[in-house]
């Protein structure tokens, strides 16, 4: 395992990540279409300046973002509009040929509508600012979102049509793509104004037999994944296991939560409610190699774009990695 990081790979803040010890990430977005940025040239140059640091660029996202519908950068792929999402699709794949011909070896993406959901935000230690979820307060204005009811077979066959199309191009070029999981799991059969979200702990089992290829994975989101689970200290480990044991995690986002299933707040990897060490232990028994990397971390007084957030949990996470040597 090697701590990692999805943020900050500007020319300003790599330096920062080198001397933390950082040696794996995952760069920002190149862009939010098909274009020079997303050339092979564009992905070259983009693997070279990071490299110059030291660091080697393990990961790229996709522009399926994490976004709300309305942002996404190519939303007719979740909406299910055709032909717009097959040409959408179309450039999907060119960027997983491009990020072949660069000597990149993986590309992350997510599969939502939504986007990221949350209520009022609390404050944890220090005053700092967490993101929250409780489901029973949520306000779920307007009923529908510009998606319109989206039930969990319409859902499926979004997801299911978008793999049947790219994992073979994935598994031709040996580009790894690793799903996130729908932030936060939602009540089964309720949703979120009019979509029931899919890809939660039990839907990822699913999700990952479609298209069975070695290149088809997950963004595994431990963070998201205890969100979805009664008893997420206990339960954690029971999804570790059965997706690591399958080779199935592409990368770790390592973030704890306080609280579990539609009630929960986003905490520091030290004080929620998992007991971090141990999961770092369940990784290591699977023979989870990859990045291990802090995903939603709280906002703290006088930390502009959280990069003082960020190194407290690397070296969380370095510290927990050292520990984990040490023990054989």
């Amino acid at each position: 395992m090697k701590v990692g990081h999805q943020n900050h790979d500007d020319n300003e803040n790599l330096p920062l990540l080198a001397a933390l010890g950082l040696k794996n990430i995952c760069s920002t977005l190149p862009s939010r279409k098909l274009d020079e940025k997303w050339s092979v040239d564009g992905l070259k140059a983009l693997k070279d300046r990071v490299e110059k640091f030291g660091i080697n660029l393990d990961m790229v996202p996709l522009p399926l973002s994490s976004a709300y519908i309305t942002k996404h950068e190519y939303p007719s792929i979740m909406n299910g509009k055709s032909p717009e999402r097959d040409r959408n699709i179309d450039d999907i794949c060119q960027m997983i040929k491009n990020v072949k011909a660069a000597g990149i070896g993986a590309v992350k993406y997510n599969m939502s509508i939504l986007g990221v959901v949350s209520t009022e935000p609390t404050k944890g230690r220090g005053g700092a600012i967490q993101r929250s979820f409780r489901y029973a307060e949520g306000k779920q204005e307007p009923a529908l979102t510009e998606a319109g009811p989206v039930p969990a077979d319409v859902y499926w066959e979004r997801i299911t049509y978008f793999l049947e199309r790219v994992i073979p191009v994935a598994n031709e070029y040996k580009i790894k793509m690793a799903c996130h999981p729908h932030d936060p799991a939602m009540p089964k059969g309720k949703g979120w104004r009019g979509v029931e979200t899919v890809l939660s702990p039990e839907g990822l089992k699913k999700f990952v037999s479609i298209k069975e290829s070695p290149y088809h994975g997950l963004n595994f989101c431990q963070g998201t994944i205890s969100e979805g689970l009664v008893d997420p200290n206990k339960e954690i480990h029971d999804y570790i296991r059965y997706f690591g044991n399958r080779k199935k995690i592409f990368n770790v986002h390592f973030r704890n939560i306080e609280g579990n299933f539609g009630s929960f707040t986003e905490t520091f990897p030290d004080n929620g409610s998992v007991n971090m060490l141990e999961a770092l232990r369940t990784y290591k028994e699977v023979g989870y190699d990859a990045m291990v990397m802090p995903d939603h971390v709280p906002k703290i007084h006088n930390d502009p774009g959280g990069v003082k957030a960020f190194a407290f949990c690397f070296g969380y996470i370095q510290a927990g990695i050292q520990m984990l040597k040490m023990e054989g």
